[in-house]
C-alpha cells in the first residue's frame, strides 16, 4: 500500500466488532482502514464516516481515526429489554452495536422485562448512548421460536404477511379450472414426476425423459406457473418483490407467498392438475442442446419422489424398484441424462466445490438435538443438472432476442482475492495455472481435483470459494464465471425467488403474448430491471446472511452442552489472533493465540501457520488436534475452544501430521451421522 494515503481523508461505511474497535470500507481503498476503539468518535455499526488515515504498517495495514459521522446506518434494533440503572434499556442482540439504547415506560409498547422487542431510535445522545421507541415486542427471549423471529427481524424480514396480501391469497381457487387449461399444451398424460427433500412441501419442479428414435434425449422441465395467480402490481406481488426470496431457518421456512398458493395450487403436488411452464430441450450424446421449446402447459405428475428413494433405486434397492416398477426406466435414463450433462459442463471448466453442509435437528422447545453431515445424493446431482441446463437455454433464448431480461452473473475474482488464494496453494506445494489477473474456470475446477481426497483439500476448496465473487442479478448478461456458463438466469423456482417470478413474466409477456414489438411494454421492462436485480441481490443476501446466523446460533447453543468436553477436528484455517477448528460435523470453533500457555506462539503471514518461540512446535492448516470446549455463547453465535493436548516436541508434532485421529470421538458421543437431505442448490 503506498505511504502517500497517510493524511488523506475518506468516506465509507464502518463495521464495529464487539470490543469497540471497527474496520472502514472505502470504495477507492483495496483495504479498509483499521479504526482503534479510541479512534471511532462514537460512530456506530454500519454508519457512514468520513475517515483520516492516520498510518501505514508494514503489513499494509491501514489504521485511521474518524472525524465525523456523515449518516446513521442502523434505525432498528432487535434486543433484550431489561431494567436498567434508571429506568429501562435494551441489550442489542448484534454485539456490534455497541450502545446503550434507553427507552422510557411511555415508549415501551408494554414490553415486559426479559422480552425480546424490536426498537426504533429517536436520538443519539453523546458517550454511546441513544434514546429508542419499542415498535414490536416479541414475547419472553426464553420462549421456544423467539430466538428464531428475532433473528429474522434482524435482518429486516418479515415473517408475516400484511393483511391485503393474505386476502388476495385467499381469493385463489384451490383447483384448476378448465378455462385455464385454453392455449395450453396438455402434458397429463406424461410421465412426469417431482424429485425433491423428503420434507419440502413447495414443489415448483418437475422433469420428464425420453430418450429419442434418433438417438438424441429430451428432456422437459416444467415450473409452477406462479405468475398465471400473482399478476403484476398486486398485493401479493408488491410483497414478493419485498421479500425477495423464501428463507430456510432450521426448523421453519419464512415464505416468499403465503401457504395458500406455495403449499397449495402453485406446487406440483402429485395426482392434480397444474399449470406450468414448460422447457423442452433435445441434446446429443455429447449434451450439445439442438433445439428447444418453451410454452404454457398443463402437467399431472405421476409421483412425488423424494431424494432418498430415487437415489435409492439407483443405487439397486430391489423392494422400491419392484414398487416402482413402471418407471425404474425413467429413473435410469434420467441418471444416464445427468452424466451426459455433468460430463459436458466439466469439459467446459465448471468449478465443483466440495463444501460441508449440516442439517440442525431441534426439539419441540427449538434447543437443538444433533448436528447432521449433509451428504448429497446422486438423485441430487441428476435434478441440478437438469435445472442448470433449463435455466441456461431460458437466459440463451432471451439473450440472442436481445429482449429484457434478468440474468444471474458471477463475475471473475478480482486480482486481490487470487493472490491470497496463489499464495495458499504454494503453502501445500500447489501451483494454479494461468495469470492471477485473468484466471480461468478450468483453471480452479483443475486444482480442485488434484486436492481431493487429500487433508487440504477442506481448506483450499473455503478458500477457493472465498475468492469467488458474489453472484448477483443484473439486467445485463455477463456470464457466470463458477459454472463456466456464457448464458444463465434463474427461471426454475418462482415459487421461492423473485427474479425467477420476474422470468416468468417476461416469458409469457414477450414469447406467449407476444408483446416484443410494444415499445412501451419494451420501455417499462427495461427501466425496471436494474431496480428490480439490486433489491433482489440485497434481499438474498441478507436471507443468506440471517439463515447463516441462526446456523452459527444453534451450533453455539449446541455446544453449550459440552463445555469441557474433548473432540477432535482439524485445523481449518489460520489467522493473527488464533486457529479454527473444525469438527467433522461442520461445527467450528476458534483457539485463541493468548489461550495457548505452554509457550509463546506467533503468527507467520507468509507461511500460514503459528509457532512457537521456544519449543518451534509448528500448527498448520489440516494438522489433525484435540480441543476441549471453553465456551460457547448463543447470543454472539461462538465457540471457544482450547487445545486439550500440549505438544511434547517440535520433532514428534510435526512427525504426528498424519496421525490416524478417529475423527468425532469424545466423552459424551453426540451424534455424527452421515445423512442425504440436502434441499436443492441452485
Amino acid at each position: 500500500m503506498m505511504k502517500n494515503v497517510i493524511g488523506k481523508t475518506y468516506e465509507g461505511q464502518i463495521s464495529m466488532t464487539a470490543k469497540g474497535f471497527g474496520f472502514v470500507m472505502v470504495d477507492d481503498l483495496e483495504e479498509d482502514i483499521f479504526v482503534e476503539a479510541f479512534n471511532t468518535k462514537q460512530a456506530l455499526h454500519k454508519d457512514t464516516v468520513k475517515v483520516k488515515i492516520l498510518s501505514v504498517e508494514d503489513n499494509g495495514r491501514l489504521k485511521g481515526r474518524v472525524l465525523a459521522v456523515i449518516d446513521r446506518g442502523v434505525t432498528d434494533v432487535v434486543g433484550t429489554y431489561v431494567k436498567g440503572n434508571r429506568g429501562a434499556r435494551v441489550i442489542p442482540d448484534d454485539v456490534r452495536f455497541n450502545v446503550i439504547i434507553k427507552v422510557d415506560q411511555a415508549d415501551n409498547l408494554g414490553a415486559q422485562f426479559d422480552d425480546k422487542v424490536k426498537v426504533t431510535i429517536k436520538s443519539y445522545i453523546d458517550k454511546g448512548v441513544v434514546s429508542a421507541i419499542v415498535t414490536e415486542v416479541l414475547g419472553n427471549k426464553d420462549l421456544p421460536g423467539i430466538d428464531i423471529l428475532s433473528m429474522c427481524l434482524k435482518h429486516d424480514i418479515e415473517a408475516e404477511f400484511n393483511p391485503k396480501t393474505l386476502e388476495e391469497a385467499a381469493q385463489v381457487p384451490d383447483v384448476v379450472s378448465e378455462e385455464a387449461f385454453k392455449d395450453r399444451r396438455d402434458l397429463r398424460s406424461e410421465a412426469i414426476f417431482t424429485i425433491d427433500g423428503a420434507d419440502a412441501k413447495d414443489l415448483d419442479d418437475a422433469v420428464g425423459v425420453k430418450k429419442l428414435a434418433n438417438g438424441n434425449f429430451e428432456l422437459s422441465v416444467s415450473i409452477a406457473d406462479v405468475t398465471h395467480y400473482i399478476k403484476e402490481g398486486t398485493a401479493l406481488d408488491t410483497d414478493a418483490y419485498a421479500r425477495g426470496t423464501s428463507v430456510y431457518l432450521t426448523d421453519r421456512v419464512i415464505p416468499m407467498i403465503p401457504k395458500k398458493l406455495s403449499n397449495g395450487i402453485c406446487s406440483l403436488n402429485p395426482q392434480v392438475d397444474r399449470l406450468t411452464l414448460t422447457c423442452t430441450m433435445e441434446f446429443n450424446k455429447q449434451g450439445h442442446v439442438l433445439k428447444h421449446d418453451i410454452f404454457p402447459a398443463v402437467i399431472k405428475t405421476k409421483h412425488r419422489m423424494t431424494y432418498d428413494d430415487v437415489t435409492a433405486i439407483l443405487a439397486g434397492d430391489e423392494a422400491l424398484r419392484a414398487k416402482y416398477e413402471e418407471d425404474v426406466t425413467h429413473f435410469d435414463l434420467m441418471l444416464e441424462m445427468a452424466d451426459i450433462l455433468k460430463k459436458k459442463r466439466h469439459q467446459r471448466g465448471s468449478i465443483e466445490f466440495d463444501v460441508k453442509e449440516a442439517k440442525i435437528k431441534v426439539d419441540d422447545t427449538g434447543f437443538p438435538t444433533d448436528i447432521i453431515y449433509r451428504e448429497r445424493g446422486i438423485s441430487e446431482e441428476i435434478i441440478e443438472e437438469f435445472m442448470l441446463l433449463a435455466n441456461e437455454t431460458v437466459a440463451e433464448h432471451f439473450e440472442k432476442r436481445n429482449l429484457p431480461f434478468i440474468y444471474r452473473v458471477h463475475e471473475q475474482p478480482n486480482m486481490e482475492k487470487m493472490q491470497r488464494l496463489y499464495k495458499m496453494t504454494r503453502l501445500f506445494g500447489y501451483t494454479i495455472k494461468g495469470g492471477k489477473d485473468n484466471v480461468q474456470p478450468k483453471a480452479l475446477q483443475k486444482m480442485l481435483e488434484i486436492v481431493a481426497g487429500k487433508k487440504e483439500a477442506p481448506m483450499i476448496n473455503k478458500m477457493m470459494l472465498r475468492t469467488m465473487e458474489k453472484a448477483r442479478y443484473a439486467e445485463r448478461n455477463l456470464g457466470h464465471f463458477g459454472l463456466a456458463a456464457t448464458y444463465y438466469t434463474h427461471f426454475t423456482s418462482p415459487i421461492r425467488r423473485y427474479p425467477d417470478l420476474i422470468v416468468h413474466r417476461m416469458i409469457r409477456t414477450f414469447l406467449f403474448e407476444k408483446q416484443d414489438n410494444n415499445e412501451a411494454v419494451m420501455t417499462h421492462f427495461n427501466q425496471i430491471m436494474p431496480e428490480i436485480a439490486d433489491h433482489t441481490s440485497k434481499k438474498e443476501r441478507g436471507a443468506i446472511e440471517c439463515e447463516r446466523d441462526v446456523m452459527d446460533m444453534k451450533k453455539a447453543e449446541y455446544m453449550t452442552q459440552f463445555i469441557g468436553d474433548i473432540f477432535e477436528g482439524v485445523i481449518s484455517s489460520i489467522t493473527k489472533w488464533g486457529m479454527y477448528i473444525e469438527l467433522p460435523n461442520t461445527i467450528e470453533g476458534l483457539v485463541r493465540l493468548q489461550d495457548m500457555k505452554d509457550d509463546f506462539y506467533h503468527f507467520n503471514e507468509d507461511t500460514m501457520t503459528i509457532i512457537g518461540k521456544h519449543r518451534k512446535h509448528v500448527y498448520r492448516m489440516g494438522d489433525p488436534v484435540k480441543v476441549k470446549v471453553k465456551a460457547a455463547s448463543k447470543d454472539e453465535g461462538t465457540i471457544d475452544f482450547m487445545l486439550a493436548i500440549k505438544p511434547r516436541s517440535a520433532k514428534k508434532s510435526q512427525g504426528g501430521r498424519g496421525s490416524d485421529l478417529r475423527r468425532g470421538q469424545h466423552s459424551q458421543k453426540p451424534s455424527y451421522r452421515n445423512k442425504s437431505k440436502n434441499k436443492k442448490s441452485r
